[in-house]
């Protein structure tokens, strides 16, 4: 199998994402891992209305996020999204977040796995839905 691709894209940091202490708040990367998220959806060919109309839906179980240093205002923002660890019912999703001089800035990962959203039961992948998932599928990293 060859290994797959990390899912990258931009943003910036703006005066609302700033907390009292004046870098970015910790909750705005979590804001940004759902947008990873859901890129990483579309970069495989399964983006979330798709995944809807399909009756499933992607459910979080766990969230960690290491902070090395801050992001200010104005700041640009490199983001990198892949899959580290895919099981039949989970997977695990690394993050990477850089700043405009391309330092490190933060690392997370996040748990998740797919329910039906009838049954609210979990939903094992088919042997299609893997093969997406390894387009983003990064093992080791």
């Amino acid at each position: 199998m060859s290994e797959g691709k990390k899912v990258v894209f931009e943003t910036e940091v703006y005066t609302y994402q700033i907390d009292y202490v004046g870098h970015v708040s910790n909750i705005v990367y979590i804001q940004w891992m759902e947008i990873g998220r859901l890129k990483l959806l579309d970069a495989i060919g399964l983006p979330i209305k798709k995944l809807e109309e399909s009756g499933i839906a992607p459910v979080l179980v766990e969230t960690n996020i290491k902070y090395k240093k801050s992001l200010y205002v104005e700041d640009k923002v490199t983001i990198e999204v892949w899959i580290s660890e895919l099981q039949n019912v989970s997977a695990i999703i690394q993050f990477r977040f850089y700043n405009g001089k391309g330092e490190l800035v933060s690392t997370g990962w996040q748990k998740g796995l797919f329910v039906n959203r009838e049954k609210m039961k979990i939903h094992r992948l088919s042997k299609e839905e893997r093969e997406a998932f390894t387009k983003v599928l990064i093992q080791g990293n």
